[in-house]
């Protein structure tokens, strides 16, 4: 641990042995009583300067001001530390210094606001060793040390750590929870994410609508309509219904189950909207394969005064795409470049290439990807290859597509596999043989595809041959069952008609 004086703050003079005065023995006691509440006026008044300063930011400042203050001869207290150490996760060597002063004081242990503090500073700087030893020094943690401690752990995706913490805490709160639901979220265990939102419930801890946002996320990256639909009917009978957030989580839970007019709806019912919500629609209603919806939303966020952002033009991008506006498209890339000055992104240049691919203009495509101000990603090279294949199967200008994806060094199994059927549907058996052998060569193997059903608000998802479900034994038993029942049924269908015919 460092040392104060490493970073110019003076250690706290040496105690002179002088007698002890009080209140009560001192020759004049008012003016002790004065001198006592200039003292304490001081370090209000320093204490107050080095907060304002570590909340702006200007934590150099806040230091140099902490160090006169120490030379000063006043002392900080607890708040004057806390003001400094909620600035220091970027400033490694000087929170380790106040870390030090701390312990001199004792204010690590006994005083649990310092300690959370200091706690709180180590994990965001991800040294959770550090942290973990702090946090076990604090004699009387609150709720909001424990739940810095698990906020911290979940951040960083250590989820077992913080699960147990959360197992020794004494008292789970609405901050616990949340802490952990939006941690597994985080780091993509979304079926987690709802059995512990469940388990919540249970606890009988109410949720707030950061732990409803959270539990919408999972439910739309796992595709649980059916839970989903269940939060929407809590959200309906709480006081955060009227909840912007809230109400963008849903639509876009919505959109991605393909539930478009629920999300009409929601969107509709809004008291208040804000540009995430206009991009929530436009985007999903494009998605969806609503094209026209998609941008007569586009056209009303202009009409209503929100100025459109580069999410908004993507979902406008790929709403014209999809339907084939290639010219209004090409128009409302320039418009936005031009006339809100925003710089296309590659996802914006993608969706260019897009719109041309499809419309079986290639070479316009291609000039778009050799123009474009960064390398192309695998995404918008995979485009133009589909549509080599789909307009003509033109495998030449597939191999010059395939030749900048090697030159950018992705490794994307699907490409090589667009490729290799091209060259399989043409006849050349050979470039379709060459290819398959690139990628067993780059260790590329074709991604099984899946499926996935949701009973009882749980996703179970499925691949090919696969056979790792809990109850794969009975589910084959049952899919025997039909297969000979529906083989059953063909044959009586085949003797009636056959006896039909011979009558």
């Amino acid at each position: 641990m460092a040392l104060l004086p490493a970073v110019g703050i003076p250690s706290p003079a040496p105690p002179q042995q002088t007698p002890f005065i009080s209140r009560n023995n001192h020759p004049n006691p008012k003016l002790h009583q004065k001198l006592n509440q200039s003292t304490s006026e001081t370090t209000v008044s320093w204490t107050s300067r080095i907060t304002l300063l570590s909340r702006n930011g200007r934590l150099a400042e806040a230091a140099k001001e902490f160090t006169a203050m120490r030379l000063a001869g006043v002392e900080p207290n607890h708040i004057t530390l806390i003001a400094l150490l909620s600035g220091c996760a970027d400033c490694e060597p000087f929170g380790d210094s106040l870390h030090g002063y701390a312990c001199k004081l004792g204010l690590d242990r006994n005083q649990v606001m310092v300690g959370t503090a200091i706690l709180g500073m180590y994990s965001k700087r991800r040294r959770f060793r550090k942290a973990r030893l702090v946090f076990d020094r604090v004699e009387d943690k609150n709720s909001v040390t424990w739940n810095t401690m698990i906020d911290g752990y979940m951040r960083s995706g250590r989820v077992d750590d913080a699960a147990k913490v959360f197992d020794e805490m004494p008292e789970r709160d609405l901050i616990s929870w949340t802490a952990m639901i939006n941690g597994f979220v985080k780091k993509g265990l979304h079926e987690e994410a709802l059995a512990w939102f469940r388990e919540m419930q249970v606890s009988g801890v109410k949720p707030d609508y950061v732990a409803v946002i959270a539990a919408l996320a999972a439910c739309a990256n796992l595709g649980a309509l059916s839970f989903g639909l269940w939060v929407h009917r809590f959200v309906v009978s709480q006081d955060f219904k009227n909840n912007v957030r809230v109400s963008n989580s849903l639509i876009d839970l919505y959109c991605r189950c393909g539930c478009v007019e629920f999300a009409r709806q929601v969107f509709d019912e809004m008291e208040k909207r804000t540009v995430v919500s206009w991009n929530s629609v436009i985007v999903g209603f494009a998605a969806n394969g609503h094209a026209h919806e998609s941008l007569v939303y586009f056209r009303r966020m202009q009409e209503e005064r929100f100025k459109p952002d580069a999410v908004t033009f993507t979902g406008a991008l790929t709403a014209c795409s999809h339907v084939g506006l290639v010219e209004e498209g090409v128009r409302y890339f320039e418009a936005m470049k031009r006339d809100y000055r925003i710089s296309p992104r590659i996802e914006h240049y993608g969706c260019l290439v897009d719109l041309y691919s499809r419309a079986g203009r290639l070479e316009e495509a291609l000039k778009v990807v050799e123009s474009m101000p960064m390398k192309p990603n695998e995404v918008v090279i995979g485009s133009l290859l589909a549509a080599c294949r789909t307009h003509g199967n033109d495998t030449e200008l597939a191999e010059r597509m395939m030749k900048r994806l090697s030159e950018l060094k992705v490794k994307s199994h699907s490409n090589y596999v667009i490729l290799s059927n091209m060259y399989a549907a043409d006849g050349q058996w050979e470039g379709a043989s060459k290819m398959r052998r690139k990628m067993k060569g780059l260790g590329l193997k074709k991604q099984p595809g899946f499926s996935s059903i949701e009973i009882d608000d749980r996703t179970h998802v499925f691949m090919a041959g696969d056979s790792a479900h809990v109850e794969a034994g009975y589910i084959r038993e049952v899919l025997e069952l039909i297969s000979s029942h529906s083989r059953l049924q063909c044959s009586v269908v085949e003797t009636l008609d056959g006896d039909h015919i011979g009558d």
